[in-house]
């Protein structure tokens, strides 16, 4: 009989178990360190990271400031938008929601995923600034890490006519261009933010607290007046496209106040709609390009000669034979005269007139002048890319440049600054500062030239819209209109363009008790009408007519048909 081998009990050593049992106490030992120490000292850190899971802090736009004319009436105004954001690492969606998200959202298949694809990102954009109805069917695809977060977009009712001055913003709501730019610190105000709870697909369920408070921009309230501008901006244009130019421009001051009625170019573009827009239609033309301001320079030249009591308006100055040489250069006159009176110097636009006063005057005399009426400096209205022009020091110049300046050629100008320049003429000598901001009310201004001076010069620019006169086709029923033309070769290449001209015509209206300047430039007219007298006078008195009723300004002037000009009084002035 054999017998079953019995398995040896195996003893442990003591010292094992009570190594384990000790491991144990030691670790149950830092585990409530541990936690003693994350809940007593370090409370801070573990709300942060569990309100991390839940809890958000949002912006809140701020509304910005509506942009309106002098009557209250809206020029830009702010509309609420959607924009599309995604957590690209928490997106979950099938191909067939992705299709429709981008369809939604007028993306390219490929760029939707392109964009879903930075998953290195917590934040990425799928589309900006959406219709909300929009908007609401991208939430209805129920697509978990796909966000919407509201702001606003800004809407122009003027669209064109008001695209130059206004400007625009851009998909920050941030001024771009123009007014928008110019006050972008005023209109934007100050965005606040909020604390609130979401759930895992990114929806608020509470609304803890508000951490700052949103500061909605500052309303503006400018000079423009909407009803003068849709005028002014529709005669250019028409002007422009029955003459083949290649832009214009035209602004209107208000003389008693400084402010800027109106200011429009063409070609202008759609701020609603700016996916094809270029340079070109860009350029605010009347206050950031300069050109030589041609005849209508003349006044002033005059005005000089006058105030230093070299001449007076009876003085006879001889033009015959119609040409002036001064050293290998000779200067001409359209229409040859002979003895001319200085007032007929402006009337009939005599260059060999004017350059024969200039040449009778202290150069540093005419500088001052060009400088006192705002020439060669910026108008200081805050608005992005303000010309200054250029007038060259009086000790450069030689004797064929100060002539020439006599009738506006080696000068440059905005049309903004000439419009400015004569409201001299208009306030008795006095020059008032500009504005773009309403005021209302008549401002203090500093005296350019005396009264006495300004009434001669008045007198002369009558004068020169009336038939015999270069700018017969300013006149308007009703009322007695004051203004000059000017005709210039355009600058290209170091040189004078043969058969490219500037044709312009500033001036105001009523001519006894002036209310409005308005300066108008015609850039390249095309064809055999191309003086400033046939090209931009007739805009000039289509707008002041219309606006001095607008305004009702009384009519100094019978309300009687006008005399058309005739053949030789078909505005035709020196080039």
């Amino acid at each position: 009989m054999s017998l079953a081998a019995t398995p040896a009990l195996v003893r442990l050593p003591v010292w094992r178990a009570r190594f384990v049992l000790a491991a144990f106490v030691f670790a149950f030992i830092v585990l409530a360190v541990r936690s003693v120490y994350l809940q007593a000292m370090k409370t801070g850190f573990l709300q942060e990271q569990g309100e991390a899971r839940y809890s958000r802090v949002m912006e809140v736009p701020a509304t910005r400031g509506r942009i309106l004319d002098r009557n209250g009436e809206a020029l830009a105004v702010s509309t609420p938008v959607k924009s599309i954001w995604v957590i690209p690492d928490d997106v979950k969606a099938s191909r067939g929601q992705k299709k429709r998200l981008a369809g939604l959202l007028g993306l390219d298949a490929r760029e939707l995923d392109k964009k879903l694809a930075e998953t290195s990102r917590d934040f990425v954009y799928l589309k900006r600034q959406i219709a909300p109805d929009t908007a609401d069917k991208v939430e209805a695809l129920g697509i978990p890490g796909v966000y919407q977060q509201r702001e606003y977009r800004r809407y122009y009712p003027g669209g064109e006519v008001t695209a130059h001055l206004i400007g625009f913003t851009g998909v920050d709501d941030a001024g771009q261009e123009g007014v928008e730019l110019a006050f972008q610190s005023s209109l934007a105000g100050q965005p606040g933010s909020r604390r609130v709870i979401k759930d895992r697909l990114g929806r608020i369920v509470e609304d803890v607290e508000s951490i700052r408070g949103a500061q909605d921009g500052h309303d503006l309230t400018l000079s423009i007046d909407s009803k003068i501008q849709s005028l002014a901006y529709g005669a250019l244009r028409s002007a422009v496209a029955a003459h083949g130019a290649k832009a214009g421009a035209i602004v209107a001051i208000d003389v008693r106040t400084g402010e800027i009625l109106a200011l429009a170019n063409v070609p202008s573009y759609n701020p609603n709609n700016r996916s094809h827009l270029s340079g070109a239609q860009l350029r605010n033309r009347a206050i950031t390009d300069s050109f030589e301001p041609g005849s209508t320079l003349k006044p002033f030249t005059i005005a000089v000669a006058l105030e230093q009591h070299r001449i007076a308006p009876t003085t006879r100055i001889q033009t015959a034979p119609g040409k002036l040489t001064i050293g290998r250069y000779t200067i001409h006159d359209a229409h040859p005269e002979s003895m001319l009176s200085v007032a007929q110097v402006i009337q009939k636009s005599s260059n060999v007139g004017a350059a024969k006063i200039a040449l009778e005057l202290p150069r540093e005399q005419m500088w001052k002048m060009f400088e006192r009426v705002g020439f060669g400096a910026p108008p200081q209205l805050r608005f992005p890319g303000e010309a200054s022009g250029k007038v060259r020091p009086w000790q450069t110049w030689r004797p064929i440049e100060q002539a020439t300046m006599a009738y506006g050629h080696g000068i440059s100008v905005s049309l903004l600054q000439l419009a400015h320049a004569y409201t001299v003429f208009a306030r008795d000598g006095v020059l008032v500062p500009l504005t773009l901001v309403r005021t209302g009310t008549p401002v203090q201004g500093v005296r350019v030239i005396s009264a006495r001076t300004t009434h001669e010069i008045r007198d002369m620019l009558e004068l020169a819209v009336q038939p015999g006169g270069t700018g017969p086709r300013a006149r308007i029923v009703g009322w007695r209109v004051a203004g000059k033309t000017g005709t210039a070769h355009k600058q290209e290449n170091g040189g004078y363009a043969p058969d490219k001209y500037i044709a312009s015509f500033v001036g105001f209206a009523p001519a006894s008790a002036p209310r409005m300047v308005i300066a108008v430039m015609i850039d390249e007219p095309a064809g055999r009408e191309y003086y400033g007298g046939l090209v931009a006078a007739p805009v000039f008195a289509q707008v002041m007519q219309g606006a001095l009723r607008m305004l009702n300004v009384p009519h100094d002037a019978p309300l009687e048909p006008l005399e058309q000009p005739s053949g030789s009084d078909d505005a035709r002035e020196g080039t």
